[in-house]
Formats: C-alpha cells, structure tokens, sequence
C-alpha cells in the first residue's frame, strides 16, 4: 500500500531523483558567502512512515566534502523534518512549487524559508532559501539543478 504522501501531495513526486548543481549562500548586500556543488537525491518510498528520504553531497573547489541524509513523515498533512541541524515542514504551493519553513538546531535563532520551484520541463528547478534571526533576513542561499538521474 503507498503511504499517505502519494495522495496527499503527488505533486511532490516530481523530485524524484539525482539533482547536481550549485548553491550559493550571498549576504543580504549580494556578495557571495559561499559557493558549492550539490549532488542532492531525492527519494520517496511508497511504504512506511517515511515517505521522503534526501541525500546530499556538497563539495568545494578546495577538495572539501560533506554528506548527509535525512527523512521525512507526515505531520499535520505536511512533510515534516526533525534532524540535528534543522527541524521543520514542507507543503505543495502549487504544482511547481514546494515551499519549506525550517528552524535551524545548529544557529540558534535561525530559521529559512526555502521555495523550490519546478521548471516547466520537471528537469531543471530553482531553490531559494531566506535566512532570518531575530525578524531580520541576513543571508539568502540561491541553488540552480537539473535532473541528472531519475529514480
């Protein structure tokens, strides 16, 4: 049986896949923070209380790496998030849009609000990430993707 994601937000389904591209964190004067390329899996498995799996790989021109995995369930008819870092939910805006509100567990008083949108041709999207502490944006993180593998 497909759990409850698959009716609840089929839009979502969408992002299925291998997504490689680049982010870029720029502070609230554009000047560029930070810049890497993503490798970010998405998956969603049609059974058992986890109905989003992400796997990302981040690295830098200087040979450094990260990775990380996390997951998501359904709270409140919205995937929710509870991972060291951030916790927090995402919902379907509409079909090409997916936007996410995270508090972040390792920047006290941080949270972002993340809108991923889907390009016309579900092959390439664009994420935007508003970073605010205190009421006040003071960073954003721009991210370009495309679709390399389908899962």
């Amino acid at each position: 049986m497909k759990n409850s994601l698959h009716s609840l937000m089929p839009d979502v389904l969408a992002h299925a896949g291998v997504w490689k591209g680049t982010y870029r964190h720029i502070d609230i004067q554009g000047n560029t923070l930070d810049l890497h390329k993503s490798n970010v899996t998405c998956i969603f498995p049609q059974q058992g209380p986890v109905v989003y799996i992400q796997k990302n790989v981040f690295s830098w021109d200087d040979g450094k790496e990260y990775k990380v995995s996390f997951d998501g369930i359904i709270k409140n008819n919205r995937i929710y998030w509870d991972t060291p870092t951030f916790k927090g939910y995402g919902w379907v805006a509409s079909p090409n849009i997916f936007l996410l509100e995270l508090e972040r567990k390792d920047e006290p008083g941080a949270w972002f609000y993340e809108s991923i949108v889907m390009g016309a041709d579900q092959k390439h999207r664009a994420r935007t990430w508003h970073w605010f502490k205190g009421g006040v944006c003071y960073k954003r993180t721009l991210c370009d993707e495309t679709l390399c593998d389908e899962i």
